[in-house]
Formats: C-alpha cells, sequence, structure tokens
C-alpha cells in the first residue's frame, strides 16, 4: 500500500548560514556602527543581543531577511520576548521542529472531512498517511500544503 510521512524539520545548515550572513551584514550596517550588537547560532537557537529594544527588532528582520533568501519558512522561528540585563538586551529565537500533538489532531480532522479514501496515523512528531491510490495521497500533500496551520510540512518517505 502507497503511504508516506508528514514531517516538520528545519535544515540547520541554512539555519547557521542566515545567521552568519546576518552577523557579517551588521558589521556593515550604518546604523550598527558603535553600537554592541550580535548574533549568534548555538545550541539550534539563535541568539541576539543589541543596546535596546529597536535595534534587536532590527536584528530579527534582519534574520528573517536572511532566511528568507536562503529559502526557508520564517514561520518556523519561535520569537521569544527580549531580556534586558544592564544596557544589553537579549532576544532568543528558537526554531518549531516536529509536529506537536494538537497540530497533527488537526491535520488528521483536515484529512477526515476532505473525506480522502486514506488512513491518518500519529507517529510521535510526524504523521503516517496510507491509501490505496498514490493520487489519493498527492491529494493530501496538495491539502496539507493549502492549510494554514503555522508552520512548514515535508513529505518524506514516499513508498509505493
Amino acid at each position: 500500500m502507497p503511504s508516506f510521512d508528514i514531517v516538520s524539520e528545519i535544515n540547520v545548515e541554512e539555519v547557521r548560514n542566515a545567521a552568519e550572513n546576518t552577523q557579517r551584514e551588521l558589521a556593515t550596517r550604518f546604523d550598527f556602527r558603535g553600537v554592541e550588537a550580535s548574533i549568534e547560532f548555538k545550541d539550534k537557537k539563535v541568539v541576539l543581543k543589541a543596546e535596546g529594544e529597536f535595534q534587536l527588532q532590527q536584528l530579527e528582520s534582519m534574520f528573517r531577511n536572511a532566511c528568507a533568501k536562503r529559502n526557508l519558512d520564517t514561520s518556523i522561528l519561535d520569537v521569544k520576548d527580549y531580556d534586558q540585563h544592564g544596557r544589553i538586551c537579549t532576544q532568543i529565537i528558537a526554531f518549531k521542529e516536529g509536529i506537536d500533538q494538537p497540530t497533527a489532531k488537526k491535520i488528521v480532522k483536515l484529512v477526515k472531512d476532505a473525506k480522502i479514501k486514506v488512513q491518518t496515523a500519529i507517529q510521535g512528531d510526524q504523521l503516517r498517511v496510507t491509501g490505496k491510490k498514490r493520487d489519493d495521497l498527492q491529494e493530501v500533500m496538495s491539502l496539507v500544503r493549502a492549510s494554514d496551520l503555522g508552520q512548514p510540512f515535508q513529505f518524506k518517505n514516499m513508498k509505493s
């Protein structure tokens, strides 16, 4: 029986490259001259540091643009609130990876409501979709792509 997996993963190397490109752009920006600001990728998180909240917002915008240039969906970004310690503001950007239980249930409900003849099973942080026809599976793929569930999805392990 044909099947495939719905997953939500990030390309860590592309995120690292986007952070490095933002750091290079930061060094050349006129509005950041003489300002203590940095961006760093560590432990699958991006740490932004700047002297003020406005500069943090600018830095986040620069990072989002770098992600977009590298074909990363910016809906994977999970921006936390900023902390201020002394004169330095710090903000952490985490990434949504894997499909959490409520989102998985929404996908299952979406497929059932569309009355496509497939079975959907939640397996940890991914979903397995099984059906008799490849056309039904491709219909599920287009349905999931068209729905706005707040994070990007990839389709892997297509088996005939």
